[in-house]
């Protein structure tokens, strides 16, 4: 089967449970966002050269993965999510990031041109700092759809905060 369908030259794409949504609708601009962070870290990840760093972003990819999912899922098909065990943020998982934080401000913090990324010459810190960008962006559409009507889950919503700041954290952090 190919990846070329042509059910998207529309101007529609596919949700979960077989559910079409215009492109252009607020859902799916969240759901590039956030495909867009993933890949963001991705670069981050390919770039790092600390095990401990890459397992961390590896983490919050697969968090990604998994709260894609529940982004491309309407609120009426929320309960068949769950009935089929697909994976979904936890509150453990807001703590754990906040947890790593906290963890990694433990070790000092350098903000010799925080505010120019790329400016330590680190491909991997510049990667973080683009990765906070896009989660920042990602946080604002889901916050978006949250306020048009559409129910995101708390967590969700808390997520691209605590992520964001996180990556801050860690583009400062000397390594790499």
């Amino acid at each position: 089967m190919s990846i070329i369908t042509g059910r998207g030259d529309s101007g529609d794409t596919d949700l979960l449970f077989g559910k079409r949504i215009a492109k252009t609708s607020l859902r799916i601009d969240a759901l590039g966002n956030v495909d867009e962070l993933n890949a963001a870290l991705g670069l981050a990840r390919a770039a790092s050269h600390d095990a401990v760093r890459i397992a961390l972003i590896d983490r919050l990819q697969s968090l990604l993965v998994g709260l894609m999912g529940q982004l491309a899922c309407l609120p009426e098909d929320e309960a068949r999510y769950f009935e089929k065990k697909y994976t979904a943020l936890t509150p453990t998982d807001l703590d754990w990031i906040v947890t790593e934080a906290h963890q990694y401000e433990a070790k000092g913090i350098k903000f010799t041109g925080w505010a120019r990324p790329g400016a330590e010459g680190s491909f991997a810190r510049a990667g973080l700092d683009y990765s906070r960008a896009v989660a920042r962006r990602a946080e604002r559409s889901v916050l978006a759809l949250h306020q048009s009507g559409e129910p995101i889950p708390e967590v969700i919503r808390l997520f691209f905060n605590r992520v964001s700041d996180l990556l801050w954290i860690l583009a400062r952090v000397a390594g790499d």
